[in-house]
């Protein structure tokens, strides 16, 4: 697991934009795994932003989701299918076609989870999966407690999260209770994991998964298993990390080659 702290949310956007870019250079038809809610949008602004430069083509890209609300109405302006097509699809100029999801509104839920598990195996697998991490190491819709072996499902989202995402609708209310969302196991599947983290809410979250004991109570520490996973954290969501020194230092002599 490589650390990288750095100042801000934009310097982890773009830092992320870069990695992304480059993964595009060297292979146009690449499968982006993205998440949703406020944390990664500087990633998405500052690659569309490469894409209007003319800095990579991204006509060959595929975008695929990494959960989903059940039981939200067709083109509801908070599911997440809503939300990647207006905050990602879009911005980078591409068409629907090139973005695959779970069908939150299936009749059968259970095989809606196995066809989008069955989907991304058959699509080639995940090239780089973003992620963001809950306030109590979630990631995805994985829960405290999610099998670390887990595959795509659905899942109850605990009080807490229902609170933290309460922001997005006019209230708590209107939160669902369930979601489907990648297992962790499925999430391990993709080429590169790449998390990122901002502010200080986040910070416990951080020093538990990246310096804590590998645990299903902290969905997030499963990133110790992956070979190729980054950690992107800001100032202040790196504020607990014991290693902030040694990890800084580790990122400054990295060579340049190596990327993200």
């Amino acid at each position: 697991m490589e650390v990288v702290i750095v100042p801000d949310a934009a310097a982890g956007g773009e830092l992320i934009a870069e990695a992304m870019a480059a993964l595009l250079r060297r292979k146009p038809e690449a499968l982006l795994g993205v998440a949703t809610g406020s944390t990664p949008l500087p990633v998405y602004q500052a690659l569309s932003a490469k894409v209007r430069a003319g800095e990579v083509d991204v006509a060959g890209a595929r975008i695929c989701q990494l959960d989903e609300y059940v039981g939200l109405p067709a083109g509801h302006p908070e599911s997440y299918r809503s939300v990647v097509l207006r905050e990602v699809v879009e911005p980078l100029g591409l068409s629907e076609a090139a973005f695959m999801g779970p069908d939150g509104g299936a009749e059968d839920i259970p095989a809606a989870c196995a066809a989008y598990d069955s989907a991304l195996t058959e699509a080639g697998g995940v090239d780089l999966q973003l992620l963001g991490i809950g306030t109590d190491g979630h990631i995805g819709f994985n829960e405290p407690c999610s099998s670390l072996a887990s595959r795509t499902r659905i899942k109850t989202l605990t009080e807490q999260t229902r609170k933290d995402n309460a922001r997005f609708f006019d209230s708590i209310d209107q939160v669902p209770h369930h979601v489907i969302t990648q297992g962790i196991g499925t999430i391990l599947e993709a080429r590169h994991l790449v998390l990122l983290a901002t502010g200080e809410a986040k910070a416990d979250a951080v020093a538990l998964a990246v310096e804590g004991p590998l645990s299903a109570l902290v969905p997030a520490s499963a990133l110790q298993l992956h070979p190729h996973a980054t950690i992107v954290a800001d100032e202040a969501a790196a504020s607990r990390l014991k290693l902030g020194d040694y990890f800084r230092a580790t990122y400054a002599a990295k060579p340049a080659w190596q990327g993200i």
